[in-house]
């Protein structure tokens, strides 16, 4: 891994963390504390693009990040951020916030086909100030969901907590028809994407 031996996972989402072991990166939780309202930082600007959206929530989760491995006195190491963002034409479809969100999100997508955006960060603090910034771009086409169907899939819980209120790994793929372009970026970290970026600041 270069210079660095591991680097800081500035995310709660065990996905990442299973992705970055597929990459056979050491990495190590940096979460946010009690304090910070990490939720602050994913809310949608008017008018704003999904693409432009997702970027700039990246990059200001790596800037607090940063801020908190400086402030923690931890030892230096490579800090990655992620986003992802679920968009339907200019509609950004976000985390739901119960379940009668979840159901209105899911009846948004059935039939149809939206964008997966997940924007990589990547910065360092020391020995210098690096950072670095990927996006990866998906297709995903969902085949017609009945309200059974949609009741069904919110009661097994996993829209929660999750970008278009469904997880591509989990019972959702049930009613994926296709998919275009990277499944690991649809499952929250893009494999090609991150390695470029670990590759740029000379960690793989």
């Amino acid at each position: 891994m270069g210079k660095f031996h591991f680097i800081y996972l500035a995310s709660q989402s065990p996905r990442r963390s299973q992705l970055l072991e597929q990459l056979g990166v050491r990495h190590e939780l940096l979460l946010p504390d009690a304090d910070e309202d990490a939720e602050a930082l994913e809310i949608v600007l008017p008018h704003e693009a999904p693409r432009t959206y997702v970027q700039r929530v990246t990059k200001l989760k790596l800037q607090a990040a940063l801020q908190r491995l400086q402030r923690r006195g931890l030892p230096p190491a490579p800090v990655l951020c992620a986003d992802t963002t679920v968009a339907l034409g200019r509609t950004i479809l976000g985390k739901p916030t119960d379940a009668a969100d979840a159901a209105r999100i899911l009846r948004t997508l059935s039939g149809q086909t939206h964008r997966v955006m997940t924007a990589v960060a990547l910065g360092t603090i020391a020995p210098a100030a690096q950072h670095t910034y990927q996006i990866s771009e998906s297709r995903v086409s969902f085949g017609t969901m009945t309200e059974s169907d949609i009741a069904d899939y919110i009661a097994s819980g996993e829209p929660f907590g999750k970008a278009g209120a469904y997880g591509v790994q989990g019972k959702a793929a049930a009613y994926i028809a296709r998919i275009s372009g990277s499944y690991s970026g649809i499952m929250g970290l893009p494999l090609f994407e991150t390695r470029q970026a670990l590759g740029k600041l000379g960690i793989l």
